[in-house]
């Protein structure tokens, strides 16, 4: 049985992939900020739960170092916690508070999981790690161009940094995976009830990838949407 933890995963994006590794023999273990909400996701989908406000970095280092002691080193780490910017802060406007809350969120703390359980992984040349990315992320496109600043540019930060990664462990030759997806507009909480993708097609690539298996020229440490690599 394998072993995967799962951010964000009370909720949206992050439970549909913890349910979807559940019914697929995983062990699941998912994080929340909520203990309510967890232990009620928990419940439902058959999993463990720790709990953690990621936007505190030295929590995020703190919980990470005690789930590897608890439940040991993970196969599968899906990264699907988030929060959007708001609508009006654009570079010139937003305050030190909310960018550091974003950055915190979105970037930070994913560095810190990363750290953590994907060196764990690494050695043990047995892991993958999925993050929930953004196309307004990407360099190109409709990337880092217009309003939402902290949002695109933590978003920016997570693809830069699942690239630099892939590159330092040998781009899956060495048995460690790391990609981002795009999930596009889902209906979450963030996403809102009127997104035109369900929560479960914002998922689908991500589970497909915590799930798929890699074969000698396979790619790793990309973007991807809807099962396809797209350009940063």
């Amino acid at each position: 049985m394998k072993l995967a933890f799962v951010s964000g995963g009370s909720r949206g994006l992050g439970r549909e992939v913890a349910s979807a590794l559940v019914n697929q023999g995983h062990r699941v273990v998912i994080i929340g900020k909520d203990s309510n909400r967890a232990s009620t996701t928990a419940t439902e989908l058959g999993c463990d739960f720790e709990i953690a406000d990621l936007e505190n970095q030295s929590e995020a280092r703190a919980l990470s170092e005690a789930m590897l002691t608890k439940y040991g080193v993970p196969q599968v780490v899906v990264l699907a916690h988030g929060v959007m910017s708001d609508k009006m802060a654009k570079t010139l406007r937003t305050n030190d508070q909310e960018w550091n809350r974003v950055l915190n969120i979105n970037l930070n703390s994913t560095f810190t999981l990363v750290n953590a359980f994907g060196s764990k992984m690494a050695e043990a040349r047995d892991g993958r790690i999925i993050i929930f990315s953004a196309c307004l992320g990407r360099m190109s496109g409709p990337g880092n161009a217009g309003g939402l600043a902290p949002y695109r540019i933590s978003k920016a930060g997570v693809n830069a940094l699942v690239r630099n990664l892939a590159h330092e462990t040998g781009h899956g030759s060495r048995g460690f995976l790391i990609d981002a997806i795009c999930p596009n507009h889902s209906r979450t909480d963030m996403g809102g009830p009127d997104a035109p993708r369900s929560a479960a097609q914002g998922a689908e690539s991500a589970i497909w990838l915590a799930t798929r298996e890699f074969n000698p020229g396979d790619q790793t440490g990309v973007l991807w949407e809807d099962r396809e690599v797209i350009p940063w």
